[in-house]
């Protein structure tokens, strides 16, 4: 897959339609970031008029997602990947247009760069934060990701 913001967009449409249909875009990404909005409406919202906390995790696991997918595709080696734990923090309700940035695209890619090396199965923690219009905090994620080599 290249790593356009259509041709991400189109692989959530086909791939990861609860994401899209939720109206979580990716409108930014680059070896180092990645960055995703939703806005608040009908089908993502809660009874308590914010965005529901799991929409607010898929747009979040989605920027940390894309940033290691991206290296996995530029090391032109079969990776496997998968989200082994996580944490979260809801600090103001969500409303209106919610920016999720992943900024540890370096991480990601030295730790595929140590899979490389070593061949042994890599975890690492990844963190994303939910920011309002306002630049307000309104939720941070951490995903604990494993990578291991496939044979």
């Amino acid at each position: 897959m290249k790593f356009t913001i259509p041709s991400i967009n189109i692989f959530l449409f086909f791939k990861l339609p609860s994401v899209w249909w939720c109206g979580i875009r990716v409108k930014e990404i680059s070896s180092k970031s990645c960055r995703a909005n939703v806005r608040l409406g009908w089908f993502n919202k809660n009874p308590f008029k914010s965005l529901f906390w799991a929409v607010q995790g898929m747009a979040s696991e989605l920027t940390t997602g894309m940033l290691i997918m991206q290296a996995i595709t530029k090391s032109k080696k079969n990776i496997s990947m998968l989200v082994l734990n996580n944490k979260a923090n809801f600090s103001k309700k969500a409303k209106g247009l919610i920016s999720f940035n992943c900024y540890q695209g370096e991480k990601i890619n030295e730790v595929i760069n140590r899979l490389l090396e070593s061949k042994k199965p890599q975890t690492l923690w990844v963190k994303s934060v939910g920011k309002d219009e306002s630049g307000d905090v309104v939720s941070s994620f951490e995903f604990e990701w494993t990578l291991m080599l496939k044979k």
